[in-house]
């Protein structure tokens, strides 16, 4: 028999960026486990390609157009999720963009492009969510499952990368406040940290024979990571499993940060 704890049944997860790359690693795994799963995304039809692979799983699947950036979009997708679905469960933050520019002339544009997304996007996300998962615990149903996708960025230094770097870091302190704050309502909150990632985002690294040559080997598997890789971390922290591990910063990245 499987071990019950990981057994997502009844549950409903929510994931932003969830129409491609971790997010929809992340998300297929999470339905394969029994969850119900909604996707946030901006490009229709990458959502549309993304709900029906989704849907092979046989699980309830949702997808909807959602800038995290914009913080009443947020509120109104959040809203229609708990009333469509009746609860959430867990919400995964991933949603990201990039963004890398010589510090000495990184265009303040860019910047604050980079933490309406990458921080702001995820205080909205978690926010919204916190606030559904505490009004159901006030009624007798606590518990719930909050994740911030930081990146490894948080914790090394990446040159031309200081606005990612920062929104990410920053995302590990939001856990850990968030964390403490909530764990009252059985509500945990935890961060994962990917390394160097197989996306959209890396197109441009994994063509580029000199960043693979002085990056990826420094990876002690020698290769990139999938999105499949994110997909058991995923279930693990949806799961019952996981019910006592909150304010972590996960790192899963084939041990690039320490070697």
């Amino acid at each position: 028999m499987p071990y019950q704890p990981f057994d997502l049944g009844g549950k409903v997860a929510l994931v932003t960026g969830g129409n491609g790359g971790i997010g929809l690693g992340m998300a297929e795994a999470l339905a394969q486990a029994g969850a119900s799963v909604i996707i946030w995304g901006m490009n229709p039809a990458k959502n549309a390609e993304a709900k029906a692979q989704l849907e092979a799983t046989g699980q309830r699947i949702a997808s909807e157009i959602v800038d995290v950036a914009d913080e009443g979009a947020v509120i109104a997708a959040m809203d229609k999720a708990v009333a469509e679905f009746g609860r959430i469960d867990t919400v995964i933050a991933n949603a990201g963009v990039g963004g890398g520019a010589p510090f000495a002339e990184f265009p303040t544009e860019q910047w604050r492009k980079v933490m309406a997304v990458n921080l702001d996007g995820v205080f909205f996300t978690l926010r919204e969510a916190c606030k559904h998962m505490k009004t159901r615990a006030e009624a007798g149903d606590p518990g719930g499952s909050l994740v911030a996708i930081s990146s490894t960025s948080a914790i090394h230094g990446a040159a031309r990368n200081q606005a990612y770097g920062a929104a990410k870091g920053a995302l590990c302190s939001l856990v850990r406040a968030t964390a403490v704050e909530f764990a009252r309502y059985g509500v945990r909150c935890n961060a994962v940290l990917p390394g160097w990632t197989v996306s959209e985002m890396t197109q441009s690294a994994q063509e580029n024979e000199k960043f693979n040559r002085q990056v990826i080997s420094r990876v002690p598997f020698r290769q990139w990571l999938e999105p499949k890789d994110f997909g058991g971390i995923a279930v693990y922290l949806a799961s019952d499993a996981a019910r006592f591990h909150t304010g972590d910063s996960i790192v899963l990245d084939g041990g690039y940060t320490i070697f």
